[in-house]
């Protein structure tokens, strides 16, 4: 039963990265397009409209953005909620991600690799602040199953412990 468990946990990763990917990598290129974009060329234009300086899009969009405020929400929230089931499936996969720290950094390396695709291959712009809402995204996905976690092991202790 644990096998099918974990079996049916991978594929939903799979599933989970796929959708992931289009949504962060493609979603403003047809299919068709794809491989046009990956090509090594150098636009100055492209170059200028990334972001390196953290907190600057989000401080952009919390406060200094004069647009609509679903915008806004899709653009700092849509970030933490697109990987808060990257921390919530990892810790059910493997005992290795059972720590924060193993989490945090999945998140980090998952969210740096889609940035650096959208830097290298123009599917997108790098803005250091998605690094920062994705990995938070990661952390609060993580969150509750850790809770899960202890709250097993201590009915488990306990449970141990009575027939002792």
């Amino acid at each position: 039963m644990k096998i099918i468990f974990k079996i049916t946990l991978l594929l939903v990763l799979c599933l989970y990265l796929a959708i992931l990917s289009k949504l962060i990598l493609f979603k403003y290129i047809p299919l068709s397009e794809i491989i046009n974009h990956f090509n090594f060329t150098y636009d100055e234009y492209h170059w200028r409209s990334n972001n390196f300086v953290p907190f600057k899009t989000i401080y952009f969009y919390l406060f200094l953005a004069d647009i609509n405020l679903n915008i806004r929400i899709e653009n700092v929230a849509g970030n933490i909620i697109g990987f808060v089931p990257f921390g919530f499936i990892l810790p059910l996969l493997a005992k290795k991600f059972q720590k924060l720290s193993a989490v945090t950094l999945s998140t980090l390396c998952l969210s740096l690799t889609f940035e650096v695709l959208q830097l290298v291959f123009e599917f997108g712009s790098f803005d250091v602040d998605d690094l920062i809402l994705n990995t938070i995204g990661g952390i609060l996905g993580y969150l509750p199953i850790k809770l899960a976690i202890l709250i097993f092991q201590s009915k488990h202790k306990k449970n141990a412990t009575k027939m002792i």
